[in-house]
């Protein structure tokens, strides 16, 4: 089968080849009901053909429809070619059987000798529509798709490898290390994540875009848009900069109603890209610093699963925030994403937009009602901010992690009544702003790593707040030390 470069197909060909999964399931069904019309009438022989000759001419012709739409579809050149060459001349060579059955039925019923040939015709047109729509499920869904829950004894009795116990959010397998001295960065760490998130729709039987990501040489090779990896540039990086984008963008990976990939995912993705998107290397080879062994530690332990927290909040119907202060937020490139499909909660995100500062985040008042996470790490924030959001009152999540807050900043946060996770990563945070920190009657969890609070004012707000987790990075003996690794590069 001839290809055509996407760039060269008109539109109108594409748009209407989008339609064939939609139609390919009208002559399925109307030759299965032809066929049941047929074994179940009670009429003779003749009789019997003669009735479902309507059926059958029908299904031919929107047979004959639907060929031309996958026709238009398979353009694209998103989809296996052997497998796709099979599906077609299979459709093809069904949309032919039905109407020769028509003809069959319609005109040599009283023929005694041909209206022989008219069950064998139609038993070989069930064979090829159960054939055809099988392929067509492998296209569309993989190969995998029809067996993947397939239980057991029935895997063992043909043959099928057991299937892997899958566990965390929506079925996800949280990917485990067992030795990071060991581990390939790409094999064992970014490859799992890859196939989680990515493969479903670029693999060897389906590739959206002309991409297929299911091995190094297709991942550096890129699809229809161009490559999608620049060594040591994830900013330029078109594979990074999808999985930025607004989850309401159309560009955004993956799209809608797939999983997408958890901040620790993002942040060791660009890490990867950023030291050279090596594919053979041992993740001790190359340098980190103390966020990646954060995440890394969470990898060791098979806890890289993002938490969930309840909140009283959660149970509150708030109405929708209004769609003009939303677009104040995105022309600063703040990210404003919908925490639930139910409610109107919403998450700030400022991890394109590094640039913003008070003047800029005074937008956020618009949405105040419905702002229940801000993720500002990195921005030039500063306590007037914190005194700004002081009158929130659903903030459940607050990142200000490497911002210029102080300890007059921290005041303004004990009247949030809901403040369950703060990350002060990067602050000049001390002890004395530990203090403010006690007064925060929700506060479940807390990030201190790069601060300067001392071991003796963690453990007098440990005292105060016994229930509160303080994260502090890394203690003790990090595993890697041993082979004296350097956060510089190696020259």
């Amino acid at each position: 089968m001839i290809l055509l470069d996407a760039e060269v197909i008109p539109d109108w060909i594409l748009f209407f080849g989008h339609f064939h999964p939609m139609l390919v399931h009208l002559p399925i069904g109307m030759l299965l009901m032809g066929m049941i019309l047929y074994v179940f009438s009670k009429k003779v022989e003749a009789a019997r053909q003669k009735s479902i000759a309507p059926v059958l001419w029908s299904t031919g012709i929107a047979a004959l429809i639907s060929c031309a739409m996958g026709w238009g579809l398979s353009l694209a050149g998103e989809y296996d070619q052997d497998t796709l060459f099979l599906h077609q001349w299979l459709g093809i060579s069904l949309a032919l059987s039905s109407l020769a059955l028509a003809y069959m039925a319609q005109f040599w019923s009283q023929d005694s000798l041909m209206s022989r040939f008219f069950k064998p015709g139609l038993t070989i047109a069930f064979i090829l529509v159960m054939w055809t729509g099988h392929l067509g499920g492998n296209l569309t869904h993989g190969s995998e798709y029809l067996t993947s829950y397939l239980p057991q004894p029935w895997r063992g009795w043909l043959g099928i490898a057991p299937r892997e116990q899958t566990k965390g959010e929506k079925g996800v397998q949280p990917i485990r290390i067992n030795n990071l001295q060991e581990a390939l960065i790409y094999q064992d760490l970014i490859q799992p994540t890859l196939k989680q998130k990515c493969w479903s729709c670029h693999n060897a039987e389906k590739q959206k875009g002309k991409l297929r990501m299911d091995s190094p040489a297709y991942v550096m090779k890129g699809g229809a848009n161009g490559v999608i990896l620049i060594a040591g540039n994830p900013a330029e990086s078109d594979l990074i900069k999808r999985i930025l984008l607004d989850p309401s963008h159309e560009d955004h990976m993956p799209p809608k109603g797939k999983v997408n990939l958890t901040e620790d995912e993002i942040v060791l993705l660009q890490w990867w890209v950023k030291e050279g998107a090596h594919f053979n290397k041992k993740i001790a080879d190359i340098p980190y610093d103390t966020r990646i062994e954060s995440i890394l530690t969470k990898y060791t332990q098979g806890t890289n699963q993002q938490e969930v927290y309840i909140s009283p909040v959660f149970k509150e119907n708030i109405p929708a925030a209004a769609e003009a202060d939303i677009l104040k937020l995105r022309k600063h490139h703040l990210l404003v994403i919908a925490v639930s499909k139910e409610k109107s909660f919403l998450e700030v995100n400022a991890i394109n937009a590094k640039h913003v500062g008070d003047k800029e985040l005074q937008d956020l008042d618009g949405i105040k009602e419905q702002v229940v996470s801000l993720k500002m790490g990195g921005t030039k924030l500063t306590d007037e901010f914190l005194q700004q959001i002081s009158t929130y009152p659903r903030i459940i999540s607050l990142q200000i992690n490497h911002t210029n807050i102080s300890k007059q900043g921290l005041s303004y946060l004990s009247s949030l009544q809901h403040l369950e996770t703060l990350n002060l990563v990067g602050t000049s945070i001390g002890d004395e702003g530990l203090a403010e920190i006690a007064k925060m009657p929700a506060l479940r969890k807390i990030y201190l790593w790069q601060s300067k609070v001392t071991d003796q004012g963690i453990h007098l707000l440990q005292k105060k707040m016994p229930k509160l987790v303080i994260d502090q990075g890394w203690k003790g003996k990090w595993p890697l030390d041993t082979l004296q690794i350097s956060t510089k590069k190696p020259e």
